[in-house]
């Protein structure tokens, strides 16, 4: 009898260990890693997600070149990146990607004197100042474009991301459509080799930088100069308009993504075309693994890539992130289930 007892005992004490560790694997958190030009909305979204679910993210804003290393080594279940990867390296390395959101990225600056919004700048301008062709802040290029504004002659002061960064791609994307100087000198990538100025880890490590910095300049996504007071330029766009950066003008450049007819949803959207586009917009693809070590764990990401797709909107929209179209998102969520498979069953179960 106390045999049974004893047996019984331990019988019900492995069970609750059991339940206790299957609650535990339930709960455990989503790890990804890169943009940094999402993070804003991922940390809020994860703040909802967690008080929903129980279920928790932690991603790393490290840049989108350390979210493509991540995910490839396979040390974290998802990575994110603002340039995306070519059908050619997808192959390679077993990964799918799909957008996320859509927003923008801004200039920068530290002047004395000048408010946020009030100072314009052009793509070609920015470009001689980060090539150092234009090195004070009351040069005539910058005089023309601000005529109502007494500019100081302060100098101007660089700052760019020193870590592999989608948000440099995009930027410097933009370069090369505005300056053939820029194209033949230093040209896109998210790391190139920039002729003058001085290097900062990360959107904050910017940011930092420019707010210590009289006379600097930079650029980061605007929800973190939104959320930082960073002073902000406005631009000239394609259409020659001055425009403000906000969820209308990224909304305008966005409207121009043609998601359906990419391959591997492979679409970049700087200097769009109309009159109230922003003309440095920008995506963020989330990059995932065919065929996944760990089918529970992308399982679980996906669902919460759907919630945020679907509950997330109204966040990103307050942080000035322009959603995916939902006819898009139909599209995605039927990619996972073509290409996303453990046991040649799909990953995610959800509709």
């Amino acid at each position: 009898m106390r045999h049974f007892i004893r047996s019984a005992a331990v019988a019900i004490a492995m069970a609750a260990a059991s339940t206790l560790t299957l609650s535990a694997a339930m709960a455990a958190d989503l790890s990804g890693a890169g943009s940094t030009f999402i993070y804003p909305v991922f940390a809020k979204w994860a703040d909802t997600y967690k008080k929903d679910t129980g279920i928790g993210l932690n991603y790393q804003s490290i840049g989108s070149g350390g979210g493509i290393k991540q995910v490839i080594a396979k040390t974290v279940t998802f990575g994110a990146t603002d340039k995306p990867m070519s059908d050619a390296d997808l192959q390679k390395n077993g990964l799918v990607q799909f957008p996320m959101v859509m927003g923008g990225i801004v200039p920068i600056v530290n002047l004395t004197g000048i408010k946020p919004g009030e100072l314009v700048l052009d793509g070609k301008t920015i470009a001689q100042i980060y090539l150092g062709a234009i090195t004070t802040w009351d040069d005539a290029a910058i005089k023309a474009l601000n005529p109502s504004l007494t500019l100081p002659s302060t100098a101007i002061a660089v700052v760019h991301r020193s870590d592999g960064s989608g948000t440099t791609f995009n930027f410097t994307n933009y370069l090369v459509k505005l300056s053939p100087d820029w194209k033949d000198k230093v040209g896109s990538d998210t790391a190139v080799e920039w002729p003058t100025g001085v290097g900062a880890k990360g959107s904050e490590g910017v940011a930092n930088t420019v707010k210590q910095t009289d006379g600097g300049i930079g650029y980061v996504e605007y929800a973190y100069a939104k959320q930082n007071n960073l002073s902000y330029s406005k631009m000239l766009n394609a259409a020659g308009k001055v425009v403000e950066p906000s969820l209308e003008s990224f909304g305008a450049a966005a409207s121009n993504a043609d998601f359906k007819g990419a391959k591997n949803f492979n679409v970049i959207i700087t200097n769009e075309p109309g009159d109230a586009s922003w003309p440095i917009a920008a995506s963020t693809w989330v990059l995932i693994h065919k065929a996944p070590d760990d089918a529970a764990a992308t399982g679980e990401a996906l669902k919460f890539f759907a919630w945020a797709y679907k509950d997330g909107k109204e966040t990103a929209k307050a942080l000035d992130y322009v959603s995916i179209p939902d006819s898009v998102v139909d599209l995605i969520k039927a990619s996972w289930k073509a290409d996303i498979q453990a046991d040649g069953k799909p990953v995610y179960a959800g509709e």
